[in-house]
């Protein structure tokens, strides 16, 4: 058990267990990022997204981030030891409520409203950008991250340029909205 998506994404380094069960909404690092590094890293490690998120945004990330299965927290007992059967066996497992929403998504036409291409930004900017966004001070996410302050400002403003915006309330609702942290 993990308190945030860095000591997950520790855990999984040093267990290398067979599945990971992750929420998306964690501190110093979210479920979608933690879940990237987890896959890239752990080799046969299955990730299993466990979230009350059922946004489009949050459900794409977990998918595109690597997750084999995707459950909402409200489902059943039952529902979770299924989806740990099937990812196991090498399959894909999605609650029901979350193929709806993937459903919807694919059989909507593209109105061009949907399609918000965000500029690449590196893994580093994306953790600058969720402790940002979470209310750390520059300092205590230099010391988290184990880099110069100097360096963490270097990432702020090229993420600002990147994205066009101009305050940190810029930030943490673009934050917010691409599913990097949420307002919990």
């Amino acid at each position: 058990m993990a308190d945030n998506g860095r000591q997950t994404l520790q855990q999984a380094r040093k267990l290398k267990p067979d599945v990971v069960i992750m929420d998306i909404a964690m501190p110093e690092l979210n479920g979608i990022d933690a879940t990237r590094q987890i896959v890239d890293e752990v080799p046969g490690v299955k990730v299993i997204a466990l979230s009350m998120h059922s946004e489009k945004q949050f459900v794409e990330g977990m998918l595109r981030a690597g997750a084999a299965g995707y459950l909402l927290k409200e489902s059943a007992f039952e529902e979770l030891i299924k989806a740990v059967r099937i990812v196991c066996a090498g399959k894909k497992y999605l609650s029901p409520d979350v193929t709806d929403i993937v459903l919807r998504d694919y059989l909507s036409p593209p109105d061009g409203k949907d399609i918000e291409q965000a500029p690449d930004l590196t893994m580093r900017e994306r953790e600058v950008l969720q402790l940002l966004a979470e209310g750390r001070a520059t300092k205590e996410i230099a010391e988290r991250l184990n880099i110069s302050v100097k360096t963490v400002e270097s990432h702020r403003k090229n993420i600002m340029t990147k994205l066009d915006l101009h305050t940190v309330a810029e930030l943490t609702k673009y934050a917010v909205r691409r599913g990097l942290t949420s307002i919990e």
